[in-house]
């Protein structure tokens, strides 16, 4: 039996995913953890396997072999559970087109199960958190790419979950929206929630993330603070200024797009 290590959110251990009539595995015995309150950066480039393990822990996926727990339940063993414990913000809007920004917050919790007496209090919590209240009433389509953005993770956090899954929360974002996302997933992790963020964009992950996996082919390639893998990387002989990107190009041999 895997036991869930003290303080630990999500725990992947020697994780195997195999497509049918694919010529090598899309995860291939990965292991990590990812520590209670941390934001967790996963990063690979395209066809690395991080969206399929993504897909494990959200019970998406039903991994080939191999073990996954959130909040030390298994994702296979009680997927329901588990949706339960996790929010989910996919990278693409899938917000409710015929629902009021508030219709979608409390319909979302609603399916969850959240009691009627918590679901308006709450979703007018986030609406004030996320500087939608003004707009409560409107509907998706009359927001931009930001706004509704901050409604997706708004009705992500409706059922209170213990970890959050951010998939490119700030693809396409002008500035000062992406800093708003940011400063609203440094409040939420002082708060104490779990965050696995997937990004393309490395100043994010060296910004947001305490630690980073960087993956390729389904395997780990590294595992650490972002300041720690930059310190490590060298040039010949010479230790230089290396950012994020400058590890994971040196990992990989791919830049990020």
């Amino acid at each position: 039996m895997l036991r869930r290590a003290p303080g630990t959110a999500v725990e992947v251990r020697e994780l195997v995913k195999r497509y049918r009539k694919a010529r090598a595995d899309a995860v291939d015995r990965l292991s990590f953890a990812v520590a209670e309150g941390e934001i967790f950066g996963l990063l690979g480039p395209n066809g690395a396997g991080k969206s399929t393990t993504v897909g494990v822990l959200t019970t998406r996926v039903r991994p080939t072999g191999g073990r996954a727990l959130v909040a030390g339940v298994d994702v296979v063993a009680a997927p329901r559970t588990v949706r339960g414990l996790l929010g989910v913000v996919p990278q693409r809007n899938n917000l409710d087109r015929s629902l009021s920004v508030r219709q979608n917050l409390l319909f979302h919790a609603a399916y969850h199960g959240v009691p009627p007496r918590v679901r308006r209090p709450r979703a007018e919590a986030l609406l004030e958190q996320f500087a939608l209240t003004d707009r409560a009433d409107d509907k998706p389509d009359l927001f931009s790419g930001g706004q509704n953005q901050r409604m997706m993770i708004a009705r992500a956090l409706m059922h209170d979950p213990r970890v959050l899954f951010l998939d490119e929360p700030t693809t396409g974002l002008d500035p000062a929206a992406r800093l708003f996302v940011w400063d609203r997933v440094r409040e939420l992790r002082a708060a104490g929630v779990t965050i696995v963020l997937t990004t393309h964009d490395m100043d994010e992950a060296a910004t947001l993330a305490d630690r980073v996996g960087i993956v390729d082919a389904g395997r780990l390639l590294a595992l650490d603070t972002p300041a720690a893998l930059t310190r490590r990387l060298t040039t010949g002989a010479a230790v230089g200024e290396a950012s994020l990107e400058d590890v994971f190009l040196h990992l990989t041999g791919t830049a990020l797009r």
